[in-house]
C-alpha cells in the first residue's frame, strides 16, 4: 500500500510503499486484546499485603470468660469480626506477570498497525531530530500535526536529543520502531511515525522476519 510522506511543516511531499505484510493486514481484535491485557498485566507491582490474624499485634486472651456472661463467645482480639484485627483472604504480594506466544504477540502489533493505516490514524514524517532537545522545539513542530490529540510518535533510532523534547508533552508518548508496545499504538488517536522507521518496520515485521523467527 501507497502512503504519502509528509515535511516536518505538514506539507505532502512523496509517496512511501508500506509493506501490506504490516500494513494491509485485517483487523483481529481477539489478538490485540490479549496483547494489551498481557502488557497491563506485566505492569502490576503487585504490591498489595494485609496482615492476617496471625501476623496482627495484639494477645491470644479472650476479652471474657467463654461460659456464664450470656453473651457470644468471642476469640481473642485478633479476630477477623474485631476493629483492628486481622484480614480474612486478603491480597498478597504475588507476580501478574505472564508470557505469550512470540509470534501472536508481533501479529497483534501488526494488526495494530494496519488498523491504523487503514482508519487513516497513520501518517509519514520525513526524518528529523531536535538537536537543542527542547520540548518548544519540538511542540512547535507537532503544532502542524492535530497538537493536542493523543499522538505515538515512532522514532527510527534511540535518539537521546528528541527523546528528551518528548518527554514533557503530556499527550505524547514515543516508541522505538523495533520495541513498540501494543497498548500505547492502540489508544493513540494518531501515530506520526519517521520515514526511515517506516522502511525499517517493512523489513523487522516483513515475511522474511517471521521466517527467520521461526
Amino acid at each position: 500500500m501507497n502512503c504519502t510522506v509528509y515535511s516536518k511543516d505538514g506539507k505532502k511531499l512523496r509517496t512511501i510503499d508500506l509493506a501490506d505484510a504490516v500494513f494491509g493486514l485485517p483487523v483481529n481484535d481477539d489478538l490485540i486484546w490479549y496483547a494489551i491485557n498481557n502488557e497491563l498485566a506485566n505492569k502490576r507491582q503487585g504490591n498489595a499485603c494485609t496482615k492476617g490474624r496471625a501476623e496482627v499485634h495484639g494477645s491470644n486472651a479472650r476479652p471474657y470468660r467463654q461460659k456464664g456472661t450470656g453473651r457470644a463467645r468471642r476469640g481473642d482480639k485478633k479476630s477477623p469480626i474485631t476493629v483492628g484485627g486481622g484480614t480474612i483472604f486478603g491480597p498478597k504480594p504475588r507476580d501478574f506477570s505472564y508470557s505469550i506466544n512470540k509470534k501472536a504477540k508481533r501479529q497483534a502489533i501488526k494488526t495494530i498497525l494496519s488498523l491504523k493505516a487503514q482508519s487513516d490514524m497513520l501518517k509519514i514524517i520525513e526524518d528529523f531530530s531536535i538537536e537543542s532537545g527542547k520540548t518548544k522545539d519540538l511542540a512547535g513542530l507537532l503544532d502542524n500535526f492535530n497538537p493536542g490529540t493523543r499522538t505515538v510518535l515512532i522514532l527510527k533510532d534511540n535518539d537521546p536529543m528528541l527523546k528528551r523534547a518528548a518527554a514533557n508533552i503530556p499527550w505524547l508518548s514515543y516508541l522505538s520502531y523495533n520495541r513498540l508496545r501494543a497498548h500505547d499504538l492502540f489508544y493513540g488517536r494518531q501515530v506520526l511515525m519517521l520515514e526511515t522507521a517506516a522502511k525499517n518496520l517493512n523489513d523487522f515485521y516483513g515475511p522474511k522476519s517471521e521466517e527467520a523467527a521461526e
